[in-house]
């Protein structure tokens, strides 16, 4: 497996490794920042922000040094040096500049969800294709190396055949009525905020790691705040979500999605058991895998020295040094630029996954509206 080290630099770069990756970014705020962080981590050049207003891309151009600032996306996106466009903003807007960058000619590096709903997401993934652009999700879990030894592990036949998977994406920074953000209007979010927003990167995991596809869902969804904000305006979209699947593979489990879970911060959970044994994913503890069997339980970390290949080459540094969040954007860029290259890394998530995940809460919004199991439709995997 080639390991891309920085954009342009890489084991073998061979006669396809990009010179230059430069960005575009659109949207200021927490996201705009961590894709910024990964662009130059690469050694990549960030050509400009676009915010919703004049100001706001001035200071985030002033915070991070940045050549340009605009007020207006298509400003950039149709700038002739820009290679990438990252689309950081709120979830109505990621299909029409998606589509927009695409048909400039641009790569694009999307946020999920990749649109507020599944024929919308399919349009892009029609787009990328026809455009022949690299279209990226950052599904950026995946990214772990704990996760991907997990992965290499289920693939292997470690565990045995999978009969179970479970756990769940908590965290609670919705808790309070007061607590407010543009997530919460349907208008500017979707329909479904709790699966759309977190409930998604548990379910790309879950598939991830096993290599399987949730094939139906009986699901049920809630609200703790009927208001939010100091208006008290009425909430529409769900704080919780808790749901039944089972899998193509024959495979059956259970999830609990909250963004209202008091004292639990970003916790992704996720166990998967098999025949043979069990693993354990913790997103909060990334730097070990629980391995279970009938004969003995262990943590591997990410120095042990049979890690797989692909987990192996996502270690950027020492074991007591953490790796997180962060670098697990840097990788997703550095494996966007190798696929801009014509390299085909592994687990690269693209416009199909943020299909895939459209399509799963469609199918989680309609069973808990009718109280019946739904079959997920298929989607063809990228």
């Amino acid at each position: 497996m080639r390991k891309v080290t920085s954009l342009g630099e890489a084991d073998d770069p061979g006669p396809l490794a990009p010179t230059t990756y430069r960005a575009a970014v659109i949207g200021t705020g927490f996201m705009g920042r961590v894709h910024t962080h990964a662009v130059r981590a690469n050694g990549g050049r960030v050509v400009g922000v676009a915010g919703s207003s004049q100001d706001k891309a001035e200071r985030f151009r002033t915070v991070h040094g940045l050549d340009r600032a605009v007020g207006h996306a298509l400003d950039l996106v149709h700038d002739p040096d820009v290679d990438v466009v990252h689309v950081c903003t709120p979830n109505h807007l990621h299909a029409p500049l998606s589509l927009a960058a695409l048909a400039a000619g641009k790569h694009v590096v999307c946020e999920k969800p990749l649109a507020t709903d599944a024929a919308t997401a399919r349009g892009l993934v029609t787009a990328a294709e026809e455009a022949e652009r690299v279209a990226v999700v950052p599904f950026v879990y995946r990214f772990h190396p704990m996760a991907r030894e997990a992965r290499a592990r289920v693939a292997a036949g470690a565990i045995g055949r999978v009969g179970l998977a479970h756990g769940g994406y908590l965290q609670d920074w919705l808790l309070s009525p007061e607590d407010d953000n543009w997530r919460v209007d349907p208008e500017l979010g979707g329909p479904t905020r709790a699966f759309g927003d977190i409930g998604s990167h548990w379910c790309d995991m879950l598939e991830f790691v096993t290599g399987d596809r949730i094939t139906s869902v009986s699901a049920q969804t809630s609200r703790v705040n009927d208001t939010r904000g100091a208006a008290s305006r009425p909430v529409t979209t769900e704080d919780l979500v808790t749901f039944q699947f089972s899998t193509r593979g024959g495979a059956i489990g259970s999830a609990v999605i909250s963004q209202v879970s008091a004292g639990r911060k970003n916790q992704l959970f996720l166990e998967v058991a098999g025949s043979e044994g069990s693993l354990v994913f913790d997103q909060e503890r990334p730097e070990t895998l629980w391995s279970g069997s009938r004969g003995r339980t262990a943590l591997i970390s990410r120095d042990d020295p049979a890690l797989s290949a692909d987990a192996a080459r996502l270690v950027t540094v020492p074991v007591g040094h953490p790796q997180g969040y962060q670098d697990c954007f840097n990788a997703l860029v550095a494996d966007t630029a190798a696929a801009i290259a014509g390299h085909a890394p592994e687990g690269l998530p693209r416009f199909t996954d943020g299909l895939r995940a459209a399509v799963l809460a469609e199918a989680v919004l309609e069973s808990a509206r009718e109280r019946r199991w739904v079959d997920v439709p298929e989607v063809e995997e990228g």
